[in-house]
């Protein structure tokens, strides 16, 4: 492709330890909603990328398929407050999931519908929390996929929404007293106008709101003013005694923990937790305890308790399940058990423990795959999970914790059967001989015998872990007669903390040999070829096809960077990006910038390289990773003599960093997507 929009360059360059930067693209950090010149530059570029993808054979065969597939009823897990139930359900293709409530065994009833919101279906219910007794409800509104969210109130019995609003509350939860009065909630002071998208995330506080109050008269009930980078997460103990508050500074899981006494009034705060060096996160309190999961001498986790915690300090803790084999990615404490969630080869194994660490056997769950949930309270005799795989859609279970055993509570009855594709696990060796997991997985009949056109997923970062899971636009790449393959590279969760430090700060580049090794394993073992071979990966995942893709682009046919991390020498400069330097360095750092600068997207693109196809996604609203980055990266790669193979961005309007995406959207991104795949990895979906 010969013919890209023009975006100009300016005479900027930054100096960085010596080294003089350019960024000729900075013009495109500004905001779209403030900047004409950005504005028109998105919109001279969704022209050419909208004519291209809607040219391309199979496009509308490839959305058609999509909504018949996408086309079944799904559910959420049930939360249980009182004797009601709270789930979502979708019919099909609403472009938002309605919440229900259903009192006892009673019949299912609407109460909240975020598809009457908005004509365009980009408002979303972004969290909800029942009071305990099942009668109010809390929820948060997010518009346009921002990460800014606006609380409100509804009477569960009545359907009357209250007047309370609480906005400018981002990366909080909900959490009730005891008596229903009100709830703890943790938000930002209101930005400067203009501000509000791209500025810093500094200053957050813990503030209780009393129904019926003004916002703006909320009780501040936590905060550190002269550590403005700090943030924090309130939770009331499930025994109603005490308020946790975790303390956070970026996003890796290294916390302070601050408890403060409910049962007195004006009760001053209690570091239970000092430093951020480990992993201390709150499970539930029981017998007069408070139980925690750490990974302090433990890189794949522990359960421990503590009782004396007025006193704090670490004399007061007790050890209560030691670490295992597997990683424990989840801890719940319902019915007087302890239900230990465990990734052991980045499959599940849900493990039982009675309250005083005792083994008391394993959840025998239906297969191999990925189960979450067993959520609750310490008293509740129930519980509920979900389950899924590849191919297998979510199924929702409802545990009887006093017979010890399950049925099932709601099954979607998609339209395929999960017997017709293959799922299987491979490991691999990477550069420096890690054995690395990966999942490959396909349609039963497909035809080996030339290699397949194959898709390649990765992430690599944050302690976050790609285990087994559905999704409808990964059945329909399998449909059409394509490959996935998920590779579990370094960076991620899924072997504990020694395997996200392996793939983190100045090991960042692991997770890039790691993917590479995975590309180079499916082209040796005759699954796929260098002509067909696309990977694809969003936000971290982003930022690493975007590397690779400078490392090897001899490797694919196509790549799918999604709403990258590009500019790696700025990131840290807009809203929530300061936290990852947990991950990533700090540029202003040098040991970091030397390391950064080697391996960002936007600095590294190799002129005189043929470079894969590449279609980068992002949107226009996205506050969490601003659009700039993409925008940058595009313009870039536009510019430079890197081959004939198209390059374009294609950028949504009023859609985030992906949460609360309407399916609309959705689909019509995916069949872009998948079309530009099968036009660059030659695969022909319907065999014309």
């Amino acid at each position: 492709m010969n013919s890209y929009p023009h975006s100009r360059t300016v005479d900027q360059a930054d100096d960085f330890f010596g080294e003089n930067v350019s960024d000729p693209y900075r013009w495109l950090e500004d905001d779209v909603r403030d900047s004409a010149e950005v504005a028109a530059w998105v919109t001279a570029q969704n022209v050419l990328s909208s004519t291209y993808l809607s040219s391309l054979d199979f496009r509308q065969d490839i959305e058609g398929h999509l909504r018949r597939l996408w086309n079944y009823e799904k559910f959420s897990l049930p939360v249980k407050r009182g004797n009601r139930y709270f789930y979502s359900r979708n019919d099909g293709l609403q472009n938002q999931f309605v919440l229900y409530v259903q009192d006892g065994d009673d019949v299912p009833r609407k109460l909240i519908d975020p598809n009457e919101w908005s004509d365009d279906g980009a408002t979303a219910l972004a969290f909800y929390k029942a009071s305990p007794d099942g009668r109010l409800l809390a929820y948060m509104v997010q518009d346009g996929g921002s990460d800014w969210h606006t609380i409100k109130i509804i009477d569960v019995d009545t359907g009357e929404v209250h007047s309370d609003t609480i906005e400018w509350v981002k990366f909080s939860g909900v959490s009730w007293a005891k008596d229903g009065s009100g709830f703890y909630y943790s938000r930002y002071p209101k930005p400067d106008p203009g501000a509000e998208f791209q500025s810093l995330n500094l200053n957050q506080a813990v503030y209780f709101h009393r129904l019926g109050d003004e916002a703006e008269n909320d009780r501040l009930v936590y905060a550190r003013p002269h550590q403005p980078s700090h943030g924090f997460s309130a939770e009331v103990s499930s025994d109603g005694s005490a308020l946790v508050i975790t303390v956070w500074m970026g996003t890796d899981d290294r916390y302070e923990v601050v408890l403060i006494d409910l049962g007195r009034e004006s009760a001053p705060p209690v570091q239970l937790v000092t430093g951020f060096n480990h992993n201390y996160s709150y499970i539930g309190s029981t017998d007069g305890r408070h139980f925690f999961f750490t990974d302090e001498n433990a890189p794949k986790g522990r359960v421990v308790s503590v009782s004396d915690y007025l006193n704090g300090g670490k004399h007061s803790w007790f050890d209560v399940i030691a670490e295992q084999v597997g990683v424990l990615a989840g801890v719940s404490i319902v019915g007087g058990r302890i239900f230990a969630n465990y990734m052991e080869d980045v499959k599940s194994v849900v493990r039982v423990y009675s309250i005083a660490g005792e083994d008391d056997g394993v959840v025998d769950l239906p297969g191999v795959g990925t189960a979450t949930g067993f959520a609750g309270q310490p008293e509740d005799q129930e519980t509920f999970f979900s389950f899924e795989s590849f191919n297998q859609p979510p199924s929702l279970y409802r545990y009887d914790i006093s017979k010890d055993n399950y049925e099932v509570f709601k099954e979607s009855a998609a339209p395929f059967d999960p017997a017709d594709y293959i799922v299987r696990q491979v490991f691999y060796p990477s550069k420096d001989g890690t054995c690395i997991p990966m999942f490959i997985a396909h349609h039963k009949n497909l035809e080996w015998s030339s290699g397949a056109p194959t898709l390649l997923y990765g992430y690599g970062g944050f302690n976050i872990s790609l285990t087994p899971g559905f999704s409808v636009t990964r059945l329909a790449w399998m449909e059409m007669g394509g490959v996935l393959a998920i590779a579990n590279i370094r960076g991620g969760g899924e072997y504990g903390k020694d395997w996200h430090n392996a793939g983190r700060l100045l090991n960042k580049r692991n997770s890039f040999d790691d993917f590479i090794a995975a590309g180079e394993y499916l082209i040796a073992q005759g699954i796929t070829t260098n002509r067909q071979l696309a990977i694809q990966g969003g936000s971290n995942g982003g930022l690493l096809v975007g590397a690779v893709v400078n490392q090897r682009p001899e490797l694919f046919a196509a790549a799918l960077p999604a709403v990258g991390v590009m500019d790696m020498l700025r990131f840290n400069q807009f809203t929530a990006g300061r936290f990852w330097v947990d991950d990533y360095g700090d540029p202003a750092n040098e040991a970091d910038f030397q390391n950064l600068r080697a391996y960002s997207p936007y600095h590294n693109i190799r002129s005189g390289a043929d470079y894969p196809a590449i279609l980068v996604t992002t949107a226009d609203t996205d506050d969490r990773v601003v659009p700039g980055h993409s925008f940058k990266y595009a313009a870039a790669l536009q510019a430079a003599d890197i081959g004939d193979a198209p390059h374009l961005i294609r950028i949504e309007t009023r859609a985030g960093h992906g949460a609360g995406k309407p399916t609309d959207k959705i689909i019509e991104e995916y069949a872009d997507m998948w079309a530009f795949l099968c036009a660059h990895t030659g695969l022909d979906p319907y065999n014309r």
